[in-house]
């Protein structure tokens, strides 16, 4: 019994694929082009305003709950000399 062997095309044999490849890189070029990029000053005017914010918004929550502790921690106090 003979067995036949078939030709298997790759990817990296096939013309076509490799133009459509080419293509696909040069349009992605023209698009990364269009882009209209941040500034320097821009983006360290941004980068200024995002860690002030997170500082900003971290210490309100450690005072958030800092009030949240302090309240419960007299509420059990209060509780403890009302129910022995």
């Amino acid at each position: 019994m003979e067995i036949k062997k078939t030709q298997q095309i790759t990817a990296t044999d096939n013309p076509v694929t490799k133009k459509k490849a080419a293509d696909f890189v040069t349009e992605m070029k023209g698009e990364v082009s269009k882009i209209q990029w941040t500034s320097k000053d821009e983006l360290i005017t941004y980068t200024k305003i995002v860690v002030g914010m997170t500082f900003v918004f971290g210490m309100a929550i450690y005072f958030t709950d800092l009030i949240i502790q302090g309240s419960l921690h007299a509420l059990n106090g209060l509780l403890r000399l009302i129910g022995g």
